[in-house]
């Protein structure tokens, strides 16, 4: 049997095992995560596109000036300043006058009559590597190139809307284009978050109902063993962690390899000796990326622990507050729990410093990597090699190249937070219930309810026997009572009736079978047990009546109440049988408690009736009102008492005496008495 306890568990590397099997859980909905994969291709392409689309606009339309004309008459060309100009890049027109655009003195300017030499000789001036001479001679403005004078004309607004038509349009057109872009990346990412989520929810209550599911099969022995903050701590904390998983890496996982591929692709594309370059920096951020994740492995592991543990400590603290109190003992846990907490501080401080370390590093290699394409992109523009449109693209693709990393280093987080929680889970799921059913059980849906024990041993751990050589009989419709000091073994007697635990030596029969080839479930169904500790669930009255058994209805929910007189306090309550009940029914007495647990018993309508100090709460009119219905109770059913005072067992069929493990005597109350052994002296102890 695990003990979960020890949540420090020594720290392993990624497990595919791990991985695999948390899979499992996804495969039913395959067809969604493909699709969401699908969309996710679509939201990669639409996001590499701008990039693009930003560098068409700069170097078409927004720097769309720098560009050579053919001074023709052409039915596209246009008249500016009373000259005929028409866009030829390509010199189409190699033997007539060229004209050029240029900036200076923050205006435009139109230089005409130039050869295609005096063209190129501007374009390089533009270039940065020298600058225009700007002269004004009688109210006209001239540069000087090469020792030469131009007339420089200059333009006004009127001038480059008519220059620029076809540029403005163009914008225009490459603004709505990438508005569409947004538009669409931001629907698609909206469906894909949907469909993540939803089957993110679904796996994640799959997993739930399972883990709950395998929690109920498990042995009173399991949970004596471990605490419910740390098994509630799997239902909720760890099984969220994977939902992470589920919603935030297994899909995203895909985008950010599409984006890295799709990035250096691009960056390729635009410039392959500027993209390798910049490649350069790719062997540090992969290092960087190892190392931080080696350290968080185990700092996840950590925080996992400790927050289970604290969760533990709420649990049990907050459920026994009342001892707290009434024992003055608030400093000394307030600083127990100061301890836990300052440790899961700790843990989370060092992963917050971790954090702290890596992203700096990888923000500060982002900037090189962008100084670098800066640097040597600046001067392939200078040179005239690489456009400034491209330069912008590929530093906007730089930015983007960081962006998957940086994401992949925190889904690697996630990633690792999501494996510690499976381990913790799965180390559940995998633990096999101490008592298990045959294949093929007795099936045994109606009982007489004849009880026999045969030379029964039984202890909670090795060999510290609880339990030495018990053989008794109770036939069907009897009334036997344990009595005995604390601990010789009553209570056991009727945990090991409904099989809580096994047995180590013996047989227990009911109606000749062997239990352990029953059922549990249905050798339950034929027990009622009725404890001193009564446990009522947040609901109302006729659900913890009911248990939510369908097949129990309001009237025998009624008659169920009446006949343990449970229902003349139950009808003065504001709601009656919907009245609220909170958590473990604090809001009732003690007696009216365990009336309720009567009617929750009767309402079953078990054949063996277990009591065990069932009436040692209830204040002396309450036992009295519940005299009656407990002999109804009994009738022609078979039952067995654990009782401490004496009085209310002297009716039994019989008392069977217990002492350290062993039966020591049997008989009914008169004939006990006359032996004057053991249980002549308990009653003498409590009567004189």
């Amino acid at each position: 049997m695990q003990n979960f306890q020890d949540e420090t568990l020594e720290v392993r590397k990624y497990d595919s095992g791990l991985m695999r099997r948390s899979l499992e859980y996804a495969k039913p909905y395959w067809g969604w995560f493909s699709l969401a994969i699908g969309l996710l291709l679509g939201i990669t392409a639409l996001e590499l596109i701008r990039p693009l689309l930003v560098g068409k606009a700069i170097d078409d339309y927004i720097n769309g000036y720098d560009m050579v004309y053919s001074m023709v008459e052409d039915s596209e060309s246009f008249t500016i300043q009373g000259y005929s100009l028409l866009p030829d890049p390509t010199n189409y027109y190699q033997d007539v006058p060229k004209a050029r655009i240029i900036y200076g003195k923050e205006k435009y300017f139109l230089i005409p009559h130039l050869s295609q030499k005096e063209v190129e000789t501007i374009a390089s001036l533009e270039q940065g590597e020298a600058s225009f001479v700007f002269e004004t001679q009688e109210g006209q403005n001239w540069i000087q190139l090469n020792g030469k004078s131009f007339l420089t004309i200059p333009l006004q607004r009127e001038d480059m809307k008519v220059l620029r038509k076809k540029d403005f349009t163009g914008l225009l057109k490459i603004s709505l284009l990438f508005l569409l872009v947004l538009l669409g990346g931001l629907l698609l990412g909206y469906i894909q978050t949907l469909i993540l989520q939803y089957t993110g929810q679904k796996i994640i209550y799959n997993i739930r109902l399972q883990v709950f599911s395998h929690v109920q099969t498990l042995s009173l022995s399991f949970f004596d063993q471990n605490p419910v903050g740390r098994l509630v701590t799997r239902v909720t904390n760890d099984t969220e962690a994977l939902n992470e998983m589920y919603t935030s890496v297994l899909v995203n996982l895909f985008k950010n390899i599409f984006m890295l591929v799709g990035i250096l692709v691009m960056m390729l594309r635009l410039h392959v000796k500027l993209s390798l370059i910049t490649f350069a920096v790719i062997p540090i951020i992969v290092a960087v990326t190892f190392l931080f994740r080696n350290l968080a492995r185990k700092t996840y592991r950590e925080i996992r622990g400790k927050l289970s543990k604290i969760n533990a400590f709420l649990s049990e603290h907050l459920s026994g507050m009342k001892i707290v109190q009434i024992f003055a003992q608030e400093e000394e846990k307030f600083k127990e729990f100061n301890e836990i907490n300052e440790d899961l501080k700790d843990s989370s401080m060092r992963e917050i410093i971790l954090f702290g370390i890596f992203r700096p590093i990888m923000y500060f290699l982002f900037n090189i990597t962008l100084c670098l394409a800066l640097g040597v992109g600046g001067l392939r523009v200078m040179e005239g090699s690489l456009s400034i449109g491209v330069l912008f693209a590929f530093i906007q693709y730089v930015a983007l190249f960081f962006n998957p990393i940086q994401e992949l280093a925190e889904q690697f987080n996630i990633l690792q937070s999501a494996m510690a929680a499976s381990e913790r889970i799965f180390m559940l799921l995998d633990e096999e219930p101490a008592i298990q059913d045959l294949k093929q059980p007795v099936d045994m849906p109606k009982i007489q309810g004849q009880i026999e024990f045969k030379n029964v041993w039984f202890a909670y751990e090795g060999e510290d026997w609880v339990l030495r050589d018990v053989s008794f009989t109770v036939e069907p419709g009897e009334t036997v009572a344990f009595v005995g000091a604390t601990g010789a073994g009553k209570t056991s007697i009727l945990n090991l009736l409904s099989r809580y635990y096994e047995i180590q030596k013996g047989e227990i029969l009911i109606d000749g079978v062997n239990i352990q080839k029953m059922s549990q479930q249905q050798l339950r169904s034929h027990i009622g047990l009725m404890l001193q500790d009564v446990f009522l669930f947040t609901g109302d009255i006729t659900s913890n009546i009911r248990l939510n058994e369908e097949r129990i209805s309001d009237e025998t929910v009624q008659q169920s109440a009446q006949y343990v007189n449970a229902h003349s306090f139950i009808e003065k309550l504001p709601g009656q049988y919907k009245e609220p009940v909170r958590e473990r029914g604090a809001t009732l007495s003690s007696g009216q408690r365990q009336l309720l647990s009567f009617a929750r018993t009767l309402a079953f309508d078990p054949k063996i009736l277990i009591l065990d100090e069932a009436t040692a709460n209830i204040d002396t009119e309450t036992e009295q009102l519940i005299q009656d219905g407990l002999v109804k109770l009994m009738e022609g059913r078979t039952t067995l008492v654990v009782a401490h005072r004496l009085s209310t067992i002297q009716h039994a069929d019989h008392i069977i005496v217990l002492h350290k493990g062993k039966v020591r005597e049997k008989g009914n109350h008169q004939e006990l008495l006359k032996q004057k052994g053991i249980y002549y002296r308990l009653y003498q102890l409590q009567y004189q």
